[in-house]
């Protein structure tokens, strides 16, 4: 099992101080945390794509090509690129050159993004937003693949014979699809035999584990091998320590914070007592057996090989921040990549060719590959 830090860069007061960090402390914040990443050997970073309160989001591909200035080794994630808000054209160059910087360690996760806020933002509408999401992802994934790309799609100006440049590093980078309930996004993965990352972050295990299984169906449905699927999965939270008991004090006013923050949103809790959110949410809270063991019963559910954690201290100390991963890295990961299996791929960069050579399938016109030059249709749901 695959092991990464992700952050959303949420821009709100510490949920027990209260005390509010400026915006350039809180990037410092994220780069610091990327740092300690790599420092303890987790295998990814992520960043999320919010355009709007409480996040600083907005800017991925920024934030993501500092981080790899600075570290040599950690995979790249975005947690998700907001593909149905953007111009997939425009997002190609931002991340193919970000690719190069980093030496080949970009890793996507794409979704059509949640949020009123910044659907208005980019005049994106619910009712079309499905349909934006699976477009800009196959026209993305068209200019990955060919040299020259010629389409007319409903949501973007037409391409005659278009070329994207630079070409990516890697050939082609790795597209994960990130949902949460929705048979949208596990379709259009299964489609083209793409891994899956389920949030599992806000609801007990069971509609992530009935649209994981669901997945499954479709990955099989569209006649890709069982043995080259991947799923990821979210935690709802992180914090362990030596005692479960001192585990669970420890993240109380943690948990009370968020509470309170869900109360000011007007959201009504899932789990209404930390012991509840212990017990039924997908957070890991207590020692690093019981932590080892929640991941198995997952697991057992999921079938996942990549698991991330919050890399946001969330209202812990700096020292309880950085101990707790420690603890997870000495004695709770070494059993788990022992446990579990990894993805049934390499972790390192893909297949990487000369960007002045037109990538292998140029110009391919298989199921896959092709990029029809009529409107695009909607998602099939299945």
């Amino acid at each position: 099992m695959k092991f990464i830090n992700i952050t959303l860069i949420t821009h709100a007061p510490n949920p027990i101080t209260g005390a509010q960090p400026s915006t350039a402390r809180r990037f410092q914040e994220v780069i610091d945390n990327a740092l300690l990443a790599e420092e303890l050997g987790f295998d990814g970073f992520g960043v999320g794509e919010r355009h709007e309160r409480p996040f600083i989001s907005s800017s991925p591909p920024v934030v993501l090509s500092h981080i790899a200035a600075l570290t040599s080794r950690i995979r790249l994630f975005t947690a998700v690129t907001t593909l149905s808000l953007l111009d997939p054209v425009r997002a190609y160059e931002d991340y193919a050159t970000l690719d190069h910087l980093s030496g080949g360690r970009l890793e996507l996760i794409i979704g059509k993004g949640n949020g009123a806020a910044q659907r208005d933002l980019f005049h994106v509408t619910p009712e079309d937003q499905w349909d934006r999401n699976a477009e800009s992802y196959e026209l993305f994934r068209t200019i990955w693949r060919q040299g020259k790309v010629t389409a007319e799609p409903r949501f973007r100006p037409r391409l005659v014979d278009a070329e994207v440049w630079p070409r990516p590093l890697q050939q082609p980078v790795r597209v994960w699809h990130g949902s949460a309930t929705s048979r949208e996004s596990v379709d259009l993965a299964a489609r083209y035999g793409d891994p899956l990352f389920s949030a599992n972050v806000t609801n007990p295990i069971e509609p992530y584990a009935e649209l994981i299984r669901y997945y499954r169906q479709r990955w099989v449905h569209h006649g890709h091998d069982p043995a080259q699927l991947a799923v990821g999965a979210g935690t709802a939270g992180y914090y362990s320590s030596r005692n479960s008991q001192d585990a669970i004090e420890t993240y109380r006013p943690v948990f009370a914070g968020y509470l309170a923050f869900q109360k000011r949103l007007g959201v009504e809790p899932v789990f209404p007592t930390l012991e509840d959110f212990v017990e039924r949410s997908s957070a890991l809270i207590g020692s690093p057996q019981q932590v080892i063991e929640k991941v198995h019963r997952y697991h057992e559910q999921f079938g996942h090989s990549v698991l991330h954690l919050h890399a946001d201290a969330g209202g812990l100390t700096e020292a309880e921040h950085r101990a707790s991963l420690e603890l997870f890295q000495s004695d709770v990961a070494p059993v788990l990549r022992r446990d579990l299996p990894d993805p049934p791929w390499g972790w390192g960069p893909g297949p990487i060719t000369d960007d002045h050579t037109e990538p292998a399938g140029a110009g391919a016109t298989d199921g896959h590959d092709a990029f029809a030059t009529t409107a695009l249709t909607a998602v099939a749901t299945g």
